[in-house]
């Protein structure tokens, strides 16, 4: 195996810029694979899977290459050697992999991923963490499961086709897909491709949604001609398998924070014959307070630490700090006292994470319920999804009711 200059250099420039100024990972790599428009697709995928690989093992290349942050360029290269050396590649006669030790680089990896931290290669908080919520066992199979590289997986739009037409679509231009008989309208690809690219994803025929991910619609039993709430829409993938479902019947409230994530939502609901989604942008709590006990379902996507997504977003990793999780569960709590109001009496209410942590999840839950506005509803039943056995994003849902008066 050959390491070619021109992508070496692209992915040297692109870890800078992640490790140094803190830019996230995906948008480099998107970046990057508009440098060069002569690029093949097998040059395209080394680099997009090189970036992603040395952020996912940062911790752990960095021991080995004996570099601490920041990382100038040097220190850039010796973590491209260490993976290189690991990936069997030959070292090219390049000045920058001069004196590289690769006897002691195999040594140094066979030492250290003895240890969990390094060999997972997560920060140690984050590894107390995950111990003290999940139990030994069950988060050394959890974060290793995290560190695989996620599968592209497609959502059907059920307002323009069917998972059966788009598989013989997707088949005509050489992407294979597979069902799963526990996801009603995933397509897996058996081999990643770039989908975005193709007429049937600029047609609206579907979207990139996580399987775990698409459970949570199902699980809010929405009916066409219901008034839903999504309160916590962001660019709307669950917005939009809730119109689905929905049939384009009803009305669908998708409400968020920021207005700049609602107009991406506008966009993709347009591709995908959406009609009866109304973007609504929460200015002040009176936005909250005139949907009081207005809604049939109300999904609470609430904001979260992330932990269930590590294997789509690895440079979450580093960027995710203990304080965080403290102050995300506050947030949590009191969208859920807040948002919750929403619900009419006998209405649905789901809370969903892309979470494992318990502290986020299922005692966010028991806490709610204990809760003022929490007492008007009873617990019907909860999903805990892991990485590890689902072998899809980790994710938590809790579906409720409200009370009839």
């Amino acid at each position: 195996m050959r390491l070619h200059r021109n992508l070496v250099f692209t992915t040297i420039d692109s870890l800078m810029a992640i490790f140094n100024e803190g830019e996230y990972a995906d948008k480099v790599v998107a970046r990057a694979l508009k440098k060069d428009k002569r690029w093949g697709s097998h040059d395209r995928k080394f680099v997009a899977e090189t970036i992603y690989e040395i952020v996912r093992w940062k911790r752990l290349y960095t021991e080995i290459a004996e570099v601490k942050e920041p990382f100038d360029r040097d220190k850039i290269w010796r973590i491209f050697a260490v993976w290189a050396v690991l990936r069997g590649y030959n070292l090219p006669d390049w000045k920058y992999f001069e004196d590289t030790p690769v006897r002691r680089i195999k040594g140094k990896f066979d030492e250290l991923t003895k240890t969990r931290k390094f060999r997972e290669s997560i920060p140690d908080w984050m590894d107390e963490l995950g111990v003290k919520e999940l139990g030994e066992e069950k988060w050394t199979k959890e974060i290793a499961a995290q560190n695989e590289q996620a599968k592209v997986i497609l959502r059907v739009n059920r307002l323009k086709t069917t998972k059966e037409k788009l598989r013989a679509l997707l088949m005509d231009l050489n992407i294979e897909t597979e069902f799963h008989k526990d996801y009603p309208d995933a397509l897996i690809l058996t081999e990643r491709a770039n989908v975005f690219l193709t007429d049937a994803f600029k047609d609206g025929l579907f979207e990139v949604q996580d399987a775990s991910s698409q459970l949570v619609a199902y699980f809010l039993d929405v009916q066409p001609g219901m008034r839903v709430v999504d309160t916590c829409a962001g660019a709307g993938g669950k917005t939009l398998h809730l119109a689905s479902l929905m049939e384009n019947k009803g009305q669908l409230i998708a409400m968020d924070l920021y207005e700049s994530k609602l107009k991406q939502l506008k966009i993709r609901a347009k591709r995908n014959g959406a009609f009866n989604i109304e973007p609504r942008v929460i200015e002040s709590t009176k936005t909250i307070k005139k949907l009081h006990e207005k809604a049939d379902r109300v999904l609470i996507d609430a904001p979260c630490s992330g932990l269930g997504v590590l294997k789509r977003n690895p440079d979450s990793k580093w960027k995710l700090q203990p304080e965080f999780i403290d102050n995300i569960r506050k947030v949590q709590a009191e969208v859920l006292e807040n948002y919750s109001k929403i619900v009419k009496p006998g209405g649905k209410l789901v809370y969903a994470t892309c979470s494992v942590l318990p502290s986020e999840n299922q005692e966010q839950i028991k806490h709610f319920l204990t809760t003022e506005i929490g007492k008007e509803f009873t617990f019907v039943k909860d999903q805990k999804v892991l990485a590890s056995e689902s072998g899809f994003d980790g994710f938590y849902m809790a579906l409720l009711e409200r009370k009839n008066k």
